[in-house]
């Protein structure tokens, strides 16, 4: 009876371990959901960039060392061990645009705001009026039915000053007039972007970043990279009038939606043209306090 439960008993520790798990607590839970979250935004973002050519091909590596690894290759596992950290190195150094705009984006996201928000209302502020939509929409389809080349570079959150500084200041109250007679061959200020903040041309002849996404049309020209290069690094949205085609495009966060009509680009200029104000719950309590302090102010007296 003895052997036939040390047999049991051995059987159950060198194939039933598994079911011995440790105490699971709430912290243990949370790390896990942490982890599974920034697992999963990482693979997108890598998945999204140049990151991920370079990602299957680390792959294919690793497999190769595990490989080398079973077998025993000695010397291989040498050049491995050793070359390892000047790699992580190289990866810093050729992958710096891309982590940049990564960090870029998670400043942008607003996550204290989120977790301590008091309710789900927000206050708006206007950017930019509804007249300045219709006149930039208006413009830009007059310019693209005689094949007029513009771009036209909007601010949002992310201010473009060190974009603006290229050019030359304007500080002009948009209109419809106002950018066709820019954009109008052999001008001074035909040249470059221009740049709007608010309801305002603020800048002209501005110089904007290319952008080097492998994925864009190889048939795209100077004006459309540089559109979808700001909207990489900026939350911008860029309009584009093309000069061979006559066509509307728009750039936002990095992707160019080409051959738009006017519905559409109103829809989306309309979109963006309310700020989001924060409303969260430290600013509520702030106000309430103060609100307090002047209910007890005229009985302390």
């Amino acid at each position: 009876m003895q052997n036939l439960i040390a047999v049991f008993a051995a059987f159950w520790d060198k194939y039933m371990f598994w079911i011995n798990r440790p105490d699971v607590t709430v912290t243990d839970i949370v790390e896990i959901l942490i982890i599974a979250f920034l697992l999963y935004h990482i693979l997108v973002w890598f998945k999204t960039t140049r990151a991920w050519t370079l990602f299957k091909g680390i792959l294919v590596i690793l497999v190769f060392i595990l490989l080398a690894a079973i077998f025993q290759m000695n010397t291989i596992l040498w050049i491995a061990d050793k070359t390892i950290n000047v790699g992580i190195i190289a990866i810093l150094v050729i992958f710096q645009p891309e982590m940049r705009k990564a960090l870029e984006q998670l400043g942008r996201k607003r996550f204290i705001s989120t977790l301590f928000s008091f309710d789900n209302g927000k206050n708006t502020v206007e950017r930019y009026s509804e007249r300045t939509v219709n006149e930039m929409v208006k413009a830009c389809y007059e310019m693209g039915k005689v094949k007029t080349g513009a771009l036209i570079v909007i601010e949002n959150d992310v201010q473009l000053g060190e974009y603006e500084r290229t050019g030359i200041e304007l500080d002009s109250i948009l209109s419809s007039q106002l950018l066709i007679n820019i954009f109008e061959k052999n001008t001074p200020l035909h040249d470059g972007a221009i740049i709007v903040r608010g309801n305002r041309v603020v800048a002209a002849t501005c110089y904007l970043p290319l952008s080097d996404n492998l994925a864009l049309s190889k048939d795209l020209g100077t004006r459309h990279r540089a559109a979808v290069g700001i909207s990489e690094v900026s939350d911008s949205m860029t309009i584009v009038v093309s000069e061979e085609t006559g066509k509307v495009s728009l750039a936002v966060e990095g992707e160019l939606y080409r051959n738009i009509d006017e519905e559409f680009l109103k829809k989306k200029l309309s979109e963006g043209h309310l700020k989001d104000v924060e409303n969260g719950k430290l600013i509520d309590w702030k106000r309430r306090l103060q609100n307090v302090k002047k209910a007890k102010e005229p009985s302390d007296k």
